[in-house]
């Protein structure tokens, strides 16, 4: 049985003490020794000791792949490794992303086989798992000493779950909200919504002016959950759902989470039209080039929306309980994101770990900060941009788990997957909010066992 997890605690004292403000082949290159030595214009034992020496310096030059699921942040990563290699001569950083889709299929086999990353960007929770428990991973315990100032609740997601080791260095905290473009909502009169009844209002005056309300995909299934709980975790009631759930007291055929799923079937009028056949990343070109007033995501979307629309005012809103709600204010759902891990295969283990502890340093939590517009899970790190640390300010008021990624992705079917399954046909008109969560029950019962049971 996995415990559950909460990151508020951890974030709310970090920004009340100002600590945290805002809360493919392993390869060893060198360049050719004579062509840089020109030793056979001379003679005698100098020259063969400047051969012996251009080759040693040669030799010392190290290439690192760092392998990612964030292809929008390659520009960023550039940077920040250009910082590293800096300071550290001799060094080059490759940073390799892929398709989010794809990127797990692509992680578990180049871990297996040659050409393989030497530094890898690792899921959390339950999808790190399968890595440990293949031995793909090298555990960081006593290797990287910046670990031990991390909060507790942050490395819990870098764990294995048998041998409690840590496998990686978390790079970020996530969170869930509205985000809006400022100007189409002045234009259209529409204020930012305090309750249910003004963000309903909103979204029939966007729609009743042309305007398409909110983007988000139905296609990339991933992130169905994410929509699910952004505008519904109120609804099924945050952490004393999460408890209850864990204790056996219910499941997730309870009315509260029956009815969170309504919510999302109230609100396919103002998706956008055939939202199933619609891509990640056409639902964030819809709200980045103005087409659409309001997108629901992660605050991982913040620094790519900054890039790809750098004029656009964007505000963020957490959405109003639904009528119903057990809970009486917004609430905000977070997570511990991935971590940075070692190969367990790499021929440059030691530069690989070398680099992973300055990721574990305050120098790269700023720049990741700075560059990708997210929150950093390193100590010390303060955001910079004034919308992300309203972000953090509002999880640490008002936090909630994202349930189904913190709790249930520690067996098969994980608790996020059946749940995109379920989302996808009931914005197809193939299901109804009870035959999801049925799904969604029935799947992790075949392998959750209550607390309490």
């Amino acid at each position: 049985m996995r415990r559950s997890t909460m990151l508020a605690p951890w974030l709310l004292a970090l920004v009340t003490t100002g600590v945290l403000a805002a809360a493919c082949a392993p390869s060893t290159g060198a360049d050719d020794p004579a062509a840089a030595g020109g030793s056979e214009s001379q003679a005698g034992e100098a020259t063969d000791a400047a051969g012996d020496e251009t080759t040693g310096a040669a030799a010392d030059e190290t290439t690192l792949s760092v392998w990612s699921w964030r292809p929008e942040d390659k520009a960023a990563y550039k940077r920040i490794f250009d910082a590293y290699e800096a300071e550290h001569p001799g060094v080059t950083v490759e940073f390799k992303p892929y398709l989010n889709t794809e990127y797990n299929t692509i992680l578990a086999t180049g871990l297996t086989e040659e050409g393989g990353p030497d530094v890898a960007q690792l899921r959390a929770y339950g999808q790190l798992q399968p890595l440990v428990e293949a031995g793909e991973l090298t555990a960081l315990d006593g290797e990287v000493p910046e670990l031990d100032d991390f909060a507790p609740e942050v490395l819990e997601g870098a764990k294995g779950r048998e041998d409690d080791k840590l496998y990686g260095v978390p790079f970020a905290v996530q969170t869930m909200q509205i985000f809006y473009n400022k100007q189409m909502f002045d234009d259209a009169g529409v204020a930012e919504p305090k309750t249910w009844d003004e963000f309903v209002a909103a979204l029939e005056t966007f729609k009743q002016d042309g305007v398409m309300p909110i983007a988000t995909t139905g296609k990339d299934t991933w992130m169905l959950p994410i929509l699910h709980d952004t505008v519904a975790a109120t609804r099924y009631g945050g952490q004393e759902f999460q408890a209850a759930l864990q204790s056996g007291e219910t499941d997730f055929t309870d009315p509260d989470y029956v009815a969170s799923i309504e919510v999302v079937d109230q609100l396919k009028p103002f998706l956008p039209p055939d939202v199933a056949g619609v891509a990640y990343t056409d639902a964030q070109t819809l709200f980045t080039t103005g087409k659409a007033a309001m997108y629901p995501g992660g605050s991982f979307e913040l620094g790519f929306f900054r890039t790809q629309a750098p004029d656009m005012e964007i505000g963020v809103f957490s959405v109003p309980p639904p009528p119903g709600s057990p809970v009486d204010t917004p609430l905000v759902p977070g997570w511990a994101d991935g971590s940075w891990g070692v190969n367990a295969d790499s021929p440059d283990r030691e530069a690989a770990l070398e680099l992973v502890r300055w990721m574990a340093s305050q120098e790269f939590g700023q720049q990741f900060t700075d560059e990708l517009g997210q929150i950093s899970a390193v100590p010390g790190t303060e955001p910079t941009d004034e919308v992300l640390a309203e972000i953090v300010d509002a999880y640490a008021e008002h936090p909630a788990p994202y349930l189904l990624l913190v709790d249930y992705r520690y067996g098969e079917p994980m608790g996020t997957d059946l749940m995109a399954e379920g989302m996808q046909e009931l914005l197809l008109g193939k299901a109804e909010p009870a035959d999801v969560a049925k799904k969604v029950d029935s799947g992790i019962a075949q392998w959750f066992e209550p607390q309490g049971g």
